[in-house]
């Protein structure tokens, strides 16, 4: 999905045990070894002078991945990082990426037997955060599932307490991203498509994640008990026709409400008024949204007629990739200053 207009592409890098940066993309191996592809890594030993390990989830102060004159991100050990587990980011930095001027920061969770590479393509954000200046983080997730991988999501029926502690890896990875790139802290979201989406919308949720908003396809929840930071800016695309997450709810043991109640639900949790306002600005697309809501906060819900299970085409002034970042860029952590 993109918007057909030709695009300068970004860069990439690869961080491990050592970070050196290639042409567009960033790959993120979190153990003690450096991530080639997917579901592959080789051994390398760290550099004899390799700054001192940086503890996954630890406070990180504002802009610490922001230096003037440097040339981009340097080397960085994590070996001390997750509980000891590989764990695969691919990073997308914009064409325009400068390591002294902050930008924004957008995690993108893939779907269920998915991979981060795959999400990346499919998705096609990376054009999106060239044209838009930002970065974006593709995270991996850790539990088979497939011929991919899925998330641990707590309160769903396949969650494993033994399992991985998915929300501790990708709130740590924030600070992670913050210490290693020059992040607006102020403007920091998460997207995801199916199981990426329930994922993000647990994060969503979890006291002390300070999301300036979220925007998902194929997967809003509104998990009980939610206790997010300060009212959300939450955008949601779904499938009338979508078999695999059914739009109208009763699908399987994760999937018991509609979507638009769970859009409802969000409303509810961001305390804004419970009348919705809807429209039709595009052909086959109805648009309901909670307005008025405690720090500008705002519920959409695009509902696309007849679509199915994936993340939502781009049709002719239909743009879902630059409405979601228009729509995420209007909102910024309650009570922070924007640093662009």
């Amino acid at each position: 999905m993109g918007t057909g207009r030709a695009r300068p592409r970004g860069r990439l890098a690869m961080i491990g045990l050592r970070l050196v940066m290639v042409a567009g993309l960033a790959l993120v191996a979190i153990s003690g070894s450096v991530g080639l592809t997917p579901g592959r890594a080789r051994t390398e030993p760290a550099s004899s002078t390799s700054p001192a390990p940086v503890a996954f989830g630890a406070p990180v102060a504002p802009h610490t991945g922001c230096a003037a004159g440097s040339s981009g991100p340097s080397e960085l050990d994590l070996r001390r990082a997750y509980g000891g587990q590989v764990r695969v980011v691919r990073v997308h930095l914009p064409a325009g990426y400068r390591p002294d001027r902050p930008v924004p920061l957008l995690l993108n969770l893939h779907g269920s037997g998915s991979t981060a590479a795959t999400q990346e393509t499919q998705t096609e954000l990376d054009a999106t955060s060239d044209a838009d200046d930002f970065i974006v983080a593709y995270p991996q997730g850790i539990r088979t599932s497939g011929a991919g991988y899925g998330w641990n999501i707590p309160g769903t029926p396949t969650f494993q307490p033994a399992g991985p502690d998915d929300v501790a890896f990708l709130t740590g990875l924030l600070g992670v991203l913050r210490h290693q790139f020059c992040v607006d802290p102020a403007r920091v979201y998460a997207s995801g498509f199916s199981g990426g989406a329930r994922m993000v919308s647990q994060l969503a949720c979890t006291p002390g994640v300070r999301l300036a908003g979220i925007a998902v396809a194929g997967g809003l929840r509104a998990p009980s008990p939610c206790h997010p930071a300060h009212p959300l800016a939450v955008l949601a695309f779904h499938g009338t026709a979508d078999l695999s997450n059914p739009f109208n709810g009763h699908g399987q043991a994760y999937w018991t409400y509609s979507v638009p109640e769970a859009a409802l639900r969000w409303a509810r949790y961001d305390g804004c008024p419970t009348q919705a306002h809807t429209g039709h600005p595009y052909p086959q697309v109805t648009v309901t949204d909670y307005r008025g809501c405690p720090d500008g906060a705002e519920v959409t819900l695009y509902a696309l007629t007849g679509k199915g299970h994936r993340w939502p085409a781009a049709a002719g002034a239909f743009q879902p990739n630059e409405i979601a970042w228009r729509f995420l860029t209007e909102h910024v952590v309650p009570g922070s200053t924007p640093a662009i």
